[in-house]
């Protein structure tokens, strides 16, 4: 299980409101677990932030980055009835959105309970019973009665509405259900590895911690990897469990509880193979138990990294999570522990030599 501390941050990390855009509350939860582990703080222009902790001052740079920001909802037009239309931030598919519970954060920083809409059965015709309701046909209820009532709460168009879901623990004390583990997990981890190499030695300068605007493309991640100028990068992110009913193996295969996912492809990046072969060198020498994960649709911000400068050796950690890009999600604090200790287990060889090694694809 685990230990109360770790607990105490997954929960005020994906109970925080993190639009893409808005991370600021995100930002300064990763502040304060960074700051006491690095030897500086970076941030560019955007918002992202990460840690520094010098290994060997003249060590290759090492860039290990999740993402501060979650699926969301921005609000594009308030009615004369008081209902809200609003425009989706990240990818969402229709079926899961209807009948949840939102807040939507004014300018002042109030947090305003609300509903995404839906019609009763009672009044829905058999062939309508059977669609899906259009994005652009949903709205959310604030329990105002006109426009003008909406606009007293303080709500404006450009206001970001966000899942309402606490952190919980199952049953099974090792599965973790919250909102936004895509990518709160991946912020854990920066934060984690941090604190595993402040007893371990490691021939590099490290950069750990989160980019912004990754679910509207990726946008963070190619102004961090300007400020930082990596040597190699590592994306720790959420990757698609395929351990309930209705989803075949040959569309995912990841288990919970059986390790951390090893990205192979995806519509993003092609991993560096002399990199994949050292991730996958490290988890068999360590006996770290590990999963693969191809991903024909999607990316992660390793498509922007790997392409920085003239190129960046780039891997993909991943933590299989149920239900993704919904207002809920599921995953195993087993494999958060194991990609941990993967990711510090390889930063650990990543010397000049061995950088300079995979620089000339060998």
């Amino acid at each position: 299980m685990a230990d109360e501390q770790r607990l105490k941050m997954f929960k005020e990390l994906t109970e925080a409101p993190g639009a893409p855009g808005f991370e600021g509350r995100v930002r300064e939860l990763m502040a304060q677990y960074l700051k006491p582990l690095s030897d500086e703080l970076v941030t560019d222009r955007l918002g992202s932030i990460v840690g520094k902790k010098v290994g060997d001052a003249d060590g290759p740079r090492v860039l290990v980055a999740g993402h501060m920001d979650e699926v969301a909802f921005m609000v594009t037009q308030i009615t004369e009835e008081g209902f809200l239309r609003f425009q989706t931030l990240g990818g969402w598919w229709e079926q899961v959105m209807l009948a949840q519970r939102v807040k939507v954060y004014t300018r002042s920083g109030e947090a305003i309970i609300g509903v995404i809409g839906s019609k009763p059965p009672h009044i829905l015709p058999a062939e309508e019973r059977k669609k899906p309701v259009k994005k652009e046909d949903m709205f959310i209820d604030i329990g105002a009665s006109s426009k003008e009532e909406a606009e007293s709460f303080g709500v404006r168009p450009g206001d970001v509405a966000i899942p309402v879901t606490p952190f919980t623990v199952m049953k099974n004390p090792k599965l973790l259900l919250a909102k936004a583990w895509d990518n709160r997990i991946g912020c854990a981890m920066a934060v984690e590895v941090l604190k595993r190499l402040q007893a371990t030695p490691h021939p590099n300068v490290v950069y750990a911690g989160a980019t912004v605007q990754e679910e509207v493309g990726l946008r963070g991640a190619q102004t961090l990897a300007n400020t930082i100028r990596p040597d190699v990068a590592f994306a720790v992110d959420v990757g698609v469990a395929g351990d309930t009913p209705g989803i075949r193996p040959q569309d995912a295969q990841a288990k919970l509880g059986k390790g951390p996912q090893v990205l192979l492809y995806d519509a993003s990046m092609i991993p560096h193979v002399g990199l994949r072969n050292l991730v996958l060198e490290t988890a068999e020498e360590l006996n770290i138990p590990f999963q693969y994960d191809a991903m024909a649709g999607g990316g992660t911000d390793a498509g922007r990294f790997h392409l920085h400068g003239i190129g960046v050796p780039t891997m993909v950690i991943s933590i299989p999570t149920r239900y993704i890009h919904s207002h809920v999600s599921i995953l195993h604090e087993d494999d958060f522990e194991y990609g941990v200790q993967l990711l510090v287990g390889v930063i650990q060889k990543l010397d000049r030599a061995t950088v300079e090694n995979l620089h000339r694809g060998e």
